[in-house]
């Protein structure tokens, strides 16, 4: 049984991740290969994937470090598995490395229920989502993270609601220099694109529309029970459970903003995405139902590489 194999941590789990990763990978390149395959293009290619890879272990450790699900491997699962569903969002570099800067900025909010070195998170926090802002221009809204973490944790320092803005000053000082000394120009390191666009035409196609489909209809009724599942968690984790909900709303707007459509702005939904679809996993009871909803995310991909 499926649920069997990956309801705890395995080696094999991990084996079975990396096939779908790097099938995914595959999988999306094989209309960017229109040239002669030169050594330039495979290091560049390899470079790519070890970041996919780092992204997934980054993902993987915020999770067990904050118990946001049991000890199992669902998640890293879930999330090589929408690397297939959308295997686009492997493509672009920028966003592939913004949403690692991302997922560190949340690592970093998420430990702060430890209240250990609130500053120095708060300041971390804010310069990893600036440096995504930096890569990817719409990151920048996981910045609202920030803010509600210090409202869950009922923080009134005044110092903490600051210090999150000089993070992202000192971004933006730090950029500023290097574009002047770079290129000679204040502002030429800010190239990603502030535009937003509401056309959804390119998702126009088969392939797209059954991905998001499932992406959204899974992602939606587990997010019901992940709701009502928050209070049952310790106190002290709860926060961190909430950040994931904001997440995934944060990812979803970004979605709806992003300037190109080509599919890899949904990489930033991927991670809150399968941490509240596991957690839905986990509490359903009757194991065929289990086992049917897990096959259906796994089969659904791999039908889409027919089309």
């Amino acid at each position: 049984m499926i649920t069997s194999i990956f309801n705890k941590s395995k080696p094999i789990n991990f084996i079975i991740v990396l096939f779908i990763t790097v099938l995914a990978f595959l999988t999306a390149r094989t209309d960017l290969i229109i040239e002669p395959v030169t050594g330039t293009f495979v290091f560049k290619q390899i470079i790519v994937f070890l970041i996919c890879v780092l992204t997934i272990l980054v993902f993987h450790f915020i999770i067990s470090k904050n118990s946001l699900t049991q000890s199992n491997s669902y998640e890293i699962l879930l999330f090589s598995l929408f690397l297939l569903t959308l295997e686009q969002t492997t493509i672009n570099t920028n966003i592939l490395i913004s949403n690692l800067f991302v997922l560190l900025g949340l690592r970093k909010i998420m430990s702060l229920r430890s209240q250990k070195n609130i500053k120095s998170k708060f300041f971390d926090a804010a310069l990893c989502i600036a440096i995504a802002s930096l890569l990817y221009f719409w990151a920048i809204l996981f910045f609202i993270a920030i803010p509600f973490s210090l409202i869950f944790y009922s923080d009134n320092n005044i110092r903490h609601w600051i210090i999150p803005f000089i993070g992202v000053a000192t971004v933006f000082s730090i950029a500023v220099g290097v574009s002047v000394v770079a290129y000679d120009d204040f502002y030429e390191i800010f190239k990603s694109s502030r535009s937003f666009s509401y056309d959804f035409s390119p998702y126009n196609s088969t392939k797209f529309l059954v991905g998001i489909t499932m992406l959204f209809s899974f992602g939606l009724w587990s997010s019901i029970f992940y709701l009502q599942n928050i209070k049952r968690k310790k106190k002290g984790l709860r926060a961190s459970f909430k950040i994931v909900i904001i997440a995934a709303i944060i990812a979803f707007v970004l979605v709806l903003l992003a300037p190109q459509k080509n599919g890899s702005e949904f990489l930033f939904l991927f991670a809150p995405l399968a941490i509240i679809i596991t957690n839905y996993i986990e509490i359903v009871e009757d194991k065929w139902f289990k086992e049917i909803f897990l096959s259906v995310l796994i089969l659904i991909p791999f039908l889409l590489l027919m089309l």
